[in-house]
C-alpha cells in the first residue's frame, strides 16, 4: 500500500458494466466439453451405421468427446467379437478425426470405447480443405480472366491479286444504255424501207 494511500475516483456502475462484458468474453472463448453417447448394436444395417457415424464425426469435430456403447441382447453375449469388430469398423470410418482414449472393454451387457477429439488431425484437414478450395476459385478467376482477354474475330478481308466481284447492277444499266440508240436506228430503216403495197402502187 503506497504511502500516502493513492485513490482513484471512478464511476462504479461503468466500472461494474466492465467486469461483466469481461466475464461475458471469458464465457465465449471457454469451450464446454461434454460427454455425448453413440449406441450400435452388434447386427446394425450400413445406412444406420453410417448416420451414427456421421453424428458421431460431427459432435467429434464441435470439440465433444464421444463414448461409442455397443449393446448386445440374448444370445448376443455368446458372440463378443462382432461387438469387437463393429466398434473397429467406427474408428475406422472415423479416421483421423479422433483418437481413441479408453479402449473397447465388456461393462455388463455392453460394450463401450471413449473416443476424443485429435485437434492437430482436424486443423490439418480444414487447412487442407480452405487451401483445396482457394485453389479452384484462382483457377476458375484465371479462367474467366483468359476468355475476357480473347482478341476479337478478326474481320475477313480480300487479297489484293483476288480480282473484285462484278457489279452486277452496272451491266444492265450500260446495255439499256446503249438499247435505245439501237431501237431508233432499227425503227427509222423500217420507216424508210417501202411495203409490198407501197411497191405495187409505184
Amino acid at each position: 500500500m503506497a504511502n500516502p494511500p493513492v485513490c482513484r475516483i471512478m464511476d462504479y456502475g461503468k466500472f461494474r458494466y466492465e467486469e461483466a462484458q469481461k466475464a461475458k468474453e471469458a464465457r465465449k472463448k471457454s469451450s464446454n466439453v461434454t460427454v455425448k453417447e453413440v449406441k450400435f448394436r452388434p447386427k446394425i444395417g450400413k445406412g444406420d451405421f453410417d448416420t451414427k457415424v456421421r453424428h458421431l464425426v460431427e459432435f467429434i469435430d464441435e470439440g465433444h468427446k464421444v463414448k461409442v456403447t455397443l449393446q448386445f441382447r440374448g444370445r448376443e453375449m455368446a458372440h463378443p467379437e462382432l461387438g469387437r469388430k463393429v466398434l473397429d469398423d467406427v474408428v475406422a470410418a472415423v479416421g483421423q478425426h479422433a483418437k481413441v482414449d479408453n479402449s473397447a472393454r465388456m461393462e455388463g451387457r455392453s460394450m463401450s470405447m471413449v473416443l476424443s477429439p485429435d485437434k492437430k488431425a482436424i486443423d490439418a484437414i480444414k487447412k487442407a480443405e480452405t487451401s483445396k478450395t482457394e485453389t479452384s476459385k484462382t483457377e476458375t478467376s484465371k479462367t474467366e480472366t483468359k476468355k475476357s482477354e480473347a482478341p476479337p474475330a478478326a474481320a475477313q478481308t480480300v487479297p489484293d491479286d483476288q480480282p473484285a466481284e462484278a457489279d452486277v447492277t452496272a451491266a444492265p444499266a450500260e446495255a439499256l444504255a446503249g438499247q435505245p440508240a439501237g431501237i431508233e436506228a432499227i425503227e427509222a430503216s423500217v420507216e424508210g424501207a417501202a411495203t409490198p403495197e407501197q411497191a405495187g402502187e409505184q
